[in-house]
């Protein structure tokens, strides 16, 4: 991720611009996720369990 520095502005507006554009890429839940080893059979479990999870609550009411 990279932003450029415009002509005239803060270092501040700068790092809110790049903090912005790092939380639209979603790029933290990544490297928390890739932070540790998961094994293949641990990710199946743990979606298994977020569909059951998600099956459970019932239908969505908008």
């Amino acid at each position: 991720m990279s932003v450029e520095l415009r002509p005239g502005e803060s270092q501040d507006s700068l790092l809110k611009r790049l903090r912005k554009a790092v939380a639209e890429a979603r790029i933290l839940p990544i490297v928390r996720q890739k932070r540790w080893f998961t094994s293949k059979s641990e990710i199946k479990r743990i979606k298994r369990q977020k569909a059951i999870r998600k099956s459970q609550r019932g239908p969505r009411v908008i």
